[in-house]
């Protein structure tokens, strides 16, 4: 298992020699949290908006992935501007990574949609726990980090900038489609040893449509597709929703899982939303017979801000 493990995490993990696989956190309710993955979504809800997300991925499996994000944007008073932030931690085996990004996004009203064109900027910290232990017990191999009885490899904790690009367009509760793509300057972090972790950009596609069976029943299909070029995965979504509260659904992701979904949105008197939606991940792959899943929670709170009504008069001194 241990061995098992070490070979998972370095293969996620983009070090030089060893074969490479996509480095962003994977969460299967993508479409509850679309600013995680593209900077041009900021604003384009023309709401006050957070979302929090956590997973467990591959429960009972020694070292497995688990990942945290947070994400809030909203659009800017009297401006065709919106803001965000995007926070997200993800940890495999020895490895830690956190992203902090903030996306701004100039909102452009079209075809009774909005679009967002926009760009994200911050920084990625990759760690590499050096207590971890190396598959060959007794070997030392300088390309890969951490420590054990019988010697010391070098250790990579490096911190750099973080650029990201997003178009997004949607009709709130209609339709959305975007385009993005992280980690676009795709740099070679080095440590004081022989490690490098490489950058590789990652590129995004997502979509999805309101289907109207009636005022109080909805269907929503959505797909996501990322690449970093050297592997790409898709997920695609059913969801269904019942007069804008009750949430079911099932999501698949090619050769990997498949997840039913669940969940449940409740609207306060005074417009705040409130979204909590659970997923457990069925194994599909030969990773099966080491995991009994993943866990995956959302919750996301809404807040649309009214518009203030300007008055006037004919006449100033008797306001008419």
């Amino acid at each position: 298992m241990r061995k098992l493990i070490t070979k998972v995490s370095l293969a996620l993990a983009g070090f030089s020699g060893v074969l490479m696989a996509q480095q962003d956190p994977q969460f299967t309710q993508f479409m509850n949290n679309k600013l995680m993955y593209n900077a041009g979504y900021a604003g384009t809800s023309n709401q006050v908006c957070g979302v929090l997300q956590f997973r467990q991925q591959w429960t009972s499996f020694t070292g497995a992935p688990q990942s945290f994000a947070l994400s809030a944007d909203m659009r800017i008073p009297n401006l065709p501007l919106g803001v965000g932030l995007n926070v997200m931690q993800d940890a495999i085996g020895p490895m830690k990574t956190l992203f902090l990004r903030v996306p701004v996004s100039y909102n452009l009203p079209l075809a009774g949609g909005t679009l967002g064109i926009g760009l994200d900027f911050g920084m990625l910290q990759k760690q590499i726990n050096t207590t971890w232990i190396t598959p060959d017990v007794g070997s030392i191999d300088t390309h890969i980090p951490g420590q054990y009885d019988y010697g010391t490899n070098p250790n990579l904790n490096k911190v750099t900038y973080d650029v990201g690009f997003g178009a997004f367009y949607q009709i709130p509760n209609k339709l959305y489609i975007g385009l993005s793509s992280t980690h676009l300057p795709a740099q070679v972090l080095n440590s004081s040893g022989d490690v490098q972790y490489q950058l590789t950009r990652h590129y995004y596609f997502m979509a999805g449509y309101h289907f109207a069976l009636d005022p109080r029943n909805e269907l929503i299909p959505n797909i996501m597709v990322r690449s970093d070029i050297a592997a790409t995965v898709i997920d695609l979504n059913l969801t269904y929703m019942w007069n804008k509260q009750l949430i079911a659904g099932v999501s698949y992701r090619n050769q990997d899982a498949v997840a039913p979904m669940i969940g449940y949105q409740y609207f306060t008197p005074r417009g705040m939303s409130i979204k909590g939606v659970y997923s457990y991940d069925i194994t599909l792959s030969k990773l099966k017979g080491y995991s009994s899943g993943s866990h995956e929670i959302t919750l996301g709170v809404c807040y649309t801000i009214k518009q203030k009504k300007m008055s006037s008069y004919g006449d100033d001194r008797f306001l008419n």
